[in-house]
């Protein structure tokens, strides 16, 4: 491969994302939610306002959990299979360029594209965190958008490899949509239904190891873990072993749902 042919890919399909405000509508979205997040996430409670890094950490997490996915899986679906139903696949390949460089290429700009969204968006707590809680929780928070990051490169390479397979935009679109209700909603449920319907019989040492092959829960363990208070608010500090404790383990797995993806993107999209 060679980096000249991926980064001109790249750099259009990022110029192509800031044209068509694309960014710009992701970065308010996330804005205006975290910054709503962060002061009214207490209102239940009878407080309004920044309470603590760890109450606005937990309460981020959700919000992330639910959109950055979403935001993902949308932005890169039609990655591939958008360029084929268009005709300019056969195009695009007739150039002097390999059909690993073109894979490679269209993630990194969709990566760039998601990360400025999703960094320029979340940066404004971070800021207020800082004028109000100091450096360390500027640290900390950073650390967490860092982890947002990774779960929406994750989702992204879902999303390309779902862009490869798939026949047709119709039906990537609607995997999409599916493997997104699965993760986020549907995986944790049916976990936790097995461990009920069995009574904790079974299942219950290999539990905590199962969420591994999840990235939104690999996302809210690294978070959870994070902080001691926010272990405690979870409840999951018996639950989880201490060997998921580590951040190191944790961004390793999400480094792998990060390659893996584009792995079995990169195998199937070849001629």
């Amino acid at each position: 491969m060679e980096a000249r042919q991926i980064f001109t890919v790249a750099a259009k399909e990022f110029r192509d994302r800031l044209r068509n405000r694309w960014v710009l509508a992701v970065a308010l979205v996330f804005a205006v939610f975290s910054v709503v997040i962060a002061y009214a996430g207490g209102a239940q409670q009878g407080a309004v306002g920044m309470r603590s890094l760890e109450f606005i950490i937990t309460s981020l997490v959700s919000l992330v959990i639910y959109l950055v996915p979403l935001i993902a899986l949308l932005l890169g679906f039609d990655a591939i299979v958008g360029e084929r139903e268009r005709g300019s696949l056969d195009l695009l390949l007739a150039l002097p360029i390999t059909r690993g460089e073109l894979l490679l290429g269209k993630y990194l700009g969709l990566a760039a594209a998601l990360a400025l969204a999703m960094l320029g968006g979340l940066a404004l707590v971070g800021v207020l965190l800082w004028r109000q809680f100091g450096s360390a929780a500027a640290f900390h928070y950073g650390g967490f958008m860092f982890s947002a990051l990774l779960l929406g490169m994750a989702f992204l390479s879902l999303a390309v490899a779902l862009s490869v397979l798939a026949r047709d935009r119709t039906r990537a679109s609607g995997l999409a949509i599916a493997i997104w209700f699965f993760f986020v909603l549907v995986f944790d449920l049916l976990l936790l239904g097995a461990l009920v319907a069995t009574g904790g019989q079974y299942g219950g040492e290999i539990f905590p190891y199962l969420l591994l092959l999840n990235p939104a829960d690999v996302f809210r363990i690294l978070n959870v873990f994070s902080l001691d208070d926010m272990r405690r608010l979870y409840g999951l500090t018996s639950l989880l072993p201490p060997a998921l404790a580590s951040p190191w383990l944790m961004g390793a797995v999400m480094a792998g749902w990060i390659v893996l993806p584009l792995g079995l993107a990169s195998w199937r999209f070849k001629p």
